[in-house]
């Protein structure tokens, strides 16, 4: 045994002494390869500054005996940089003995010699390189002719303003580049160099001379004597950074001169003062020279407005002010609402940067866009199958998706879990995330039972037990009670077949359905139910104010320019009024009703159960039992009202079939006086049918009840009243004063 570990031992050794590490990403038995994950600065940094300690982050601790000043190196050019170089941890630190020169490239280096504490070595050398900030010199052209500010150091790309000022006795004529450059340019130390230079080429006349940082510049500030007798125009810009200004210099006494000055971006010029008061708003100031002058050119910097817009979010300013100095940095900082991620800028900014930082040169107007989530639904259903409504592969938030679980023979559904919980079967989901949901089934032990539900009817189960093992088959027969049909079975059956079969594969709830049969005589009036007003030609609404409540109109085939007299508060509670030539959809409709129209009158026609009864030729005064009652020419109702009493039976029906015209007469505001139509015992409009073979004509003031189906016209007359419907075939229905159709209570 202790052999048998020495061996593998051994192997072990010969693994790490032999295998070595092959490339980056190979991984040992005994830890993985030394790797430079990150530099400060990094490779390619610009604007570095002189003072900088350079570091080297490794992935893992290395051996600090091979982190050396000579596995650790920089230099500039082929010139080697002294330092020190100490290791702590996983970082490697080399710190420069002097500062860096300026503006110089520097190439910074790694050796393969470091190795990690497994003395796996780095597989190659690491290089980066990296440029130190340039610098501005400033001359005084002579030495007491004038001081300069704004020399120094700054990065890349930065934006700066150098001043010369005269002294006492000189006048400053300009700024010169590239002539006579003094010894000690490279230093880092020299900030305003002292000695002289020749002119070299001019950049600039101004005083203020404002530019952007692009590398080393050695910049000198030309002052020259006041001639004895002369006077002298010095200039200078407040602030510094806000223009330029041009004509100062030397002159003789009463020469005419001008001066003027120049805003910088993002300023404008105020005026000119001298001793500080206003001698001048113009931007080129003309004056006769008497006297030595001093100016001041004022610039005002610029403000800008900053307006954020979002829809679905808000956007953050800081800092939040009204306005906003030309220059100045603003952080915007976007905030979903529920349900929605921020995705871009818009307008006066753009890409997907959050936070943003804006640099105010311009009023601006940005806006922060959002999109609505979306998210997917998994499902996991082992032992069954789970039904997805909508089934789509991702969802917008705050969409509801219904889950259906079915388990298969054998099984039971019990539950879900993941990110749904209980046992509600469906499920509806609402999407605010992305979900996996898990639908559980429960293996069927013993017998399952089988509970049926049968009102008005009765149901038998072949085989009928108790109990029934899973899986087995039981015929289902539903037999109505008299009066009554089977319909469809509900719960856990479906469908209208009978007898059924229910397979036993979880505990089963049938419910078996029963309507009443239709009683005979009874009219059935499809499409056309919908309609308080039904005509063929035309529809008229002559005088006063009629409405038709809770019902549509409806013309066909006549168009809608044959519908006359009906403003919007016409049709009421719901109702719209529809013509043949809206469009397909709507003439389809009609056509329906009318069909259905036909059909209904035909059937109250062709009535013959209960036996129809001849009519009186006035109904007015008579109570009339549930039937069919005909009359071989006209029908009035005019002595009186007309009775209908159901006896009780809410389901009564009255058929009137009318051989030609039917008329209502009222003859007085007051329906007792006669023409209307009085239910009792339970008896209701809708259940009351008019077939007339020709008109038909709604007194003055009658309370009519019933459905008309006429072959032609239906009148109308002044306030009278119908709970029920006036639908004619080929005809046109009118309306007078103040009428009034309702729909028939159920």
């Amino acid at each position: 045994m202790k052999m048998k570990k020495l061996i593998t031992t051994m192997a072990i050794l010969a693994v790490v002494l032999f295998t070595g590490c092959k490339k980056d990403d190979y991984v040992e038995i005994v830890g993985v390869c030394p790797l430079v994950i990150s530099t400060d600065p990094a490779n390619g940094a610009i604007s570095v500054p002189y003072n900088k300690v350079i570091t080297a982050k490794f992935n893992e601790k290395m051996d600090p005996a091979t982190i050396t000043e000579s596995s650790f190196t920089l230099q500039q050019g082929t010139t080697g940089i002294t330092g020190t170089v100490t290791f702590h941890d996983s970082t490697a630190t080399f710190t420069p003995k002097t500062p860096l020169a300026i503006f110089g490239t520097f190439k910074a280096t790694i050796k393969n010699t470091a190795k990690d504490l497994m003395g796996n070595a780095l597989q190659k050398d690491y290089v980066w390189t990296f440029t130190t900030m340039p610098q501005i010199s400033l001359i005084s052209n002579p030495i007491l002719g004038g001081t300069t500010v704004g020399g120094g150091a700054f990065a890349v790309g930065a934006s700066v303003t150098v001043t010369a000022t005269p002294l006492p006795g000189y006048t400053f004529v300009n700024w010169t580049e590239n002539g006579v450059v003094v010894s000690l340019i490279n230093s880092p130390l020299q900030i305003n160099a002292s000695q002289t230079s020749t002119n070299g080429t001019e950049v600039s006349s101004s005083s203020s001379y404002t530019f952007t940082m692009t590398g080393n510049r050695v910049l000198t500030a030309n002052f020259a004597v006041i001639v004895l007798g002369n006077f002298a125009i010095n200039l200078s810009s407040n602030p510094a950074a806000g223009g330029s200004t041009s004509g100062g210099g030397s002159y003789v006494e009463n020469s005419s001169k001008t001066v003027t000055a120049t805003a910088n971006t993002g300023y404008t010029f105020m005026n000119w003062t001298e001793g500080g008061l206003i001698v001048s708003t113009n931007a080129s100031y003309n004056f006769t020279l008497i006297a030595n002058k001093t100016l001041v050119a004022n610039f005002l910097i610029n403000s800008y407005s900053l307006t954020t817009n979002a829809v679905n979010g808000s956007v953050g300013k800081s800092p939040i002010q009204a306005s906003y100095n030309f220059g100045s940095s603003v952080v915007l900082t976007p905030t979903a609402n529920s349900g929605y991620s921020f995705t871009s800028w818009s307008g006066d900014a753009s890409g997907t940067s959050n936070p943003l930082s804006v640099i105010m040169d311009a009023n601006k107007s940005i806006t922060a866009n959002f999109t609505l989530n979306s998210y997917s639904l998994t499902v996991i259903s082992n032992n069954g199958s789970v039904l997805k409504v909508p089934s789509q592969t991702a969802y917008n938030h705050g969409s509801t998706v219904q889950l259906t679980a079915t388990p298969n023979f054998g099984y039971t559904f019990t539950s879900w879990s993941g990110d749904a919980s209980g046992s509600s079967n469906p499920l509806t989901v609402t999407m605010t995330s992305n979900k996996n949901i898990t639908a559980n089934y429960t293996a069927i032990i013993g017998t399952l039972t089988l509970n049926i539900t049968a009102v008005n009817g009765t149901v038998t189960k072949n085989p009928n037990l108790a109990g029934y093992l899973a899986g087995a088959s039981v015929l289902l027969t539903a037999t109505p009670n008299s009066g009554y049909e089977f319909t469809s079975w509900s719960g856990d059956a479906t469908g209208s077949v009978n007898p059924t079969t229910i397979i036993m594969n979880s505990n089963k709830n049938v419910i078996a359905n029963f309507t009443l049969t239709v009683v005979p005589g009874t009219i059935t009036l499809g499409m056309a139910e919908r309609f308080g007003i039904l005509a063929g030609v035309g529809i008229a609404n002559d005088a006063g104010f009629s409405t038709i409540d809770g019902l549509d109109v409806g013309i066909y085939p006549g168009v809608r320019s044959s519908i006359t007299g009906f403003g919007p508060a016409v049709v009421t509670g719901g109702g719209a009024l529809y013509a043949s030539d809206d469009n397909a959809t709507v003439s389809a409709m009609l056509l329906q009703a009318q069909t259905d129209l036909t059909k209904a009158y035909n059937d109250a026609a062709g009535a013959t159960l209960p036996a129809p009864q001849l009519a009186p030729a006035d109904l007015g005064g008579k109570t009339l039992a549930p039937g069919i009652y005909y009359s071989t020419s006209s029908l009035l109702l005019q002595n009186g009202n007309l009775t209908l009493d159901a006896g009780g039976d809410v389901n009564a029906v009255w058929i009137f079939k009318v051989g030609s015209a039917f008329t209502s007469v009222g003859s007085s505001p007051y329906p007792s006086a006669g023409g209307s139509i009085i239910l009792a015992g339970g008896a209701k409009a809708k259940n009351v049918f008019w077939q007339v073979s020709s008109s038909a004509t709604i007194g003055d003031y009658t309370s009519f009840k019933g459905n008309v189906l006429a072959l032609s016209d239906i009148t109308m007359a002044p306030y009278s009243q119908a709970e029920g419907r006036m639908l004619a075939r080929n005809g046109t229905v009118k309306l007078n004063s103040t009428n009034k159709i309702t729909k028939p209570l159920n």
